[in-house]
């Protein structure tokens, strides 16, 4: 079998290639469209969504190309992270939200799904730690706060009723 074919002047890779891109882009599509519920391999969805495209390959083509996979990516994990949360599926709620962070850290959803899933555990002293790092994070970075959802979240774990 070969790789490559030609056709005319121009190269084209064999329809017998299978492309690894190609079949996550459209694992992804199918969790940002919920056509299944939580995928039993949610481990393998997250560590596929995690890659980079051509990791240390600097042609400019790239740029956007990478733009563009890495925003599918952060909505697919953070779908996938709050399918699992509403399933009651903790673990992978967190590490589908905690691979979308390491894409994007200033992005605020991801964050919020962290908070949301300690909250659900009883976790209350982790859902306020994951908040005030975000919010140093972002004073820090972008002199900016989070947002007042996300402030929400919190504000009635810091109230004691008697």
């Amino acid at each position: 079998m070969n790789a490559i074919e030609t056709v005319g002047p121009r190269l084209m890779l064999s329809p017998a290639v299978h492309v690894d891109l190609h079949r996550v882009w459209e694992s992804a599509r199918q969790v940002i469209e919920r056509v299944q519920p939580v995928p039993v391999d949610w481990a393998c969805r997250v560590s596929d969504l995690s890659r980079e495209l051509l990791p240390g390959w600097a042609e400019d083509w790239l740029i956007l190309e990478r733009e563009r996979w890495d925003q599918m990516r952060v909505y697919a994990l953070e779908s996938l992270a709050q399918q699992c949360q509403e399933a009651d599926q903790y673990l992978p709620a967190l590490q589908a939200a905690v691979a979308a962070m390491n894409i994007d850290p200033i992005r605020e959803t991801a964050h919020r799904i962290v908070i949301q899933v300690h909250i659900a555990e009883g976790n209350v002293a982790s859902a306020l730690k994951r908040y005030h790092n975000y919010r140093a994070f972002l004073s820090r970075e972008l002199n900016v706060a989070p947002s007042s959802q996300m402030t929400q979240l919190v504000r009635n774990l810091t109230t004691t009723q008697l």
